[in-house]
């Protein structure tokens, strides 16, 4: 018979057999001990090899046409939302392109790309993006927050494109900041983040669902909607109203050495959602919110959709601030499985955390098959692996989340309050947990562990004390 660990609160015991260690407080006739790993672990990692393989760039035909050539103004004096637009409508009647930004500044409202479009930012080139909500009307099909809508249009953004790309070496600049666009968040948008919210509840036909143009719901900057053959890279983007890039309902999307600095709330940087075969590599992050946070849709919204991310490799990138480093949820109602993160180097104080799984019995869904492995974090703020099923709402709904087979090997971390924060619920205990050739050093406690079934730890040492089962 399988057995539920729970404990309470892992604390240092002076006096402890082996000094140092935590102390696993459990029930009577429970055990920290599970049924060792099996292949299962190799056999992830050849799925992550294959999911690289197989997510290639889109193929963009080869021909140019320059933005400054249907008068777009490199000075920045004029807005040149009218040029852009020119351009991407003669690259299309043409079969596809590469639409050169060339060095200089361009003012512009909303980009829409379209199929066999890559926007392609030269060196030395801004794309400076207006800070007049009126410039992203008309409202578009999007999702925001994993909820179903018409709202703002993201600044640059595709629906049903396939093979669609933004490269180069230039900078997409949102121009958000205290007084436009981050000043919306909190009590400012709160009505309308309401009321969306209970029209996904409800029901409400997307429809009827609509905003922009007197709400007071931030858009996200880079969106990908319904969307295949997919590529970002090169590029840096800062000053973001709210999320980053955004691919929803999309395969087969390459993110690829992206510059993504941007500090103000809602900030994460890639949020996958409800997309399949997703690579994002040799990135660098330094986030107002999390780094990557892979989502799958927001309770009654997220359940009709019911899309799961899956097959998505994080590798070679570098994190620095932000709420977590690799991040599952909260809006995960439509499940999501297959995560690879690999070679991965976090290092700050204002990271808080390294492995962030975050649900609630509001949101539902299963989380399955994360492997987490040769990452480094040289340095962070709370919890190192942090997996919590009371987040916002809690236990209060009736969708019980699953998050099962959770596999971190070779990790070195510095610093937290905790190496290990999990804590499930007593019907649905986090299962299949395994830490293989760990070190977690100068953590505050080694463990907070409530409601977990199955943890095996192998060659685990918390500030130099060995916590093997």
């Amino acid at each position: 018979m399988r057995r539920i660990l729970t404990v309470l609160v892992a604390v240092l015991l002076a006096a402890a057999a082996v000094p140092g260690a935590a102390a696993a407080r459990a029930e009577p006739g429970t055990s920290t001990t599970g049924p060792a790993a099996s292949d299962g672990t190799a056999q992830g990692w050849k799925l992550a090899d294959r999911i690289r393989h197989r997510v290639r760039p889109p193929k963009i035909p080869d021909r140019k046409v320059v933005v400054t050539d249907f008068g777009a103004d490199p000075t920045g004096a004029r807005e040149s939302t009218a040029a852009f637009r020119r351009t991407i409508a003669a690259a299309a009647a043409k079969g596809g392109g590469r639409v050169v930004v060339p060095a200089g500044t361009f003012l512009t409202g909303a980009i829409h790309l379209r199929s066999g479009i890559d926007l392609h930012l030269a060196e030395g080139s801004v794309v400076k993006f207006s800070q007049d909500p009126a410039d992203y009307l008309p409202a578009v099909y999007t999702r925001w927050e994993g909820v179903e809508l018409y709202n703002y249009s993201p600044f640059v953004y595709a629906r049903k494109a396939r093979n669609v790309a933004i490269t180069g070496s230039g900078t997409l600049d949102g121009q958000a900041d205290a007084t436009h666009w981050w000043n919306w968040a909190g009590a400012t948008q709160s009505a309308d983040r309401a009321e969306l919210f209970r029209m996904g509840e409800s029901g409400v036909p997307v429809e009827q669902r609509r905003f922009g143009g007197g709400h007071y719901l931030r858009p996200n900057f880079v969106q990908f909607y319904e969307s295949e053959n997919i590529l970002v890279q090169g590029v840096k983007i800062v000053g973001s109203p709210m999320w980053m890039v955004h691919p929803v309902l999309s395969r087969n999307v390459l993110v690829d050495r992206v510059t993504l600095e941007s500090h103000g709330p809602n900030n994460d940087g890639v949020n996958p959602e409800s997309s399949r075969d997703v690579v994002i590599r040799d990135s660098a992050f330094d986030n107002g919110d999390d780094c990557i946070a892979i989502k799958s849709g927001r309770n009654a919204d997220g359940r009709r959709v019911n899309v799961p991310s899956e097959n998505i490799v994080v590798h070679g990138n570098t994190m620095r601030d932000g709420h977590g480093g690799v991040v599952i949820g909260s809006e995960m109602s439509g499940s999501v499985r297959n995560v690879f993160a690999e070679d991965n180097v976090m290092d700050s104080p204002n990271l808080d955390r390294a492995l962030r799984i975050k649900t609630n019995s509001v949101r539902g869904g299963v989380v399955e098959n994360v492997y987490f492995r040769d990452n480094e974090v040289l340095e962070v703020g709370q919890e190192v692996i942090w997996i919590n099923f009371f987040y916002e709402e809690g236990d209060a709904g009736a969708f019980t989340p699953t998050v099962r087979g959770v596999h971190v090997e070779d990790l070195k971390s510095n610093g937290g309050r905790y190496a290990l924060y999990l804590r499930g619920y007593e019907r649905s205990p986090i299962s299949d947990v395994t830490i293989t050739d760990a070190t977690f050093d100068n953590v505050g406690t080694p463990m907070l562990l409530e409601h977990v079934r199955d943890l095996r730890l192998t060659n685990v040492l918390i500030n130099g004390e060995p916590y093997d089962t």
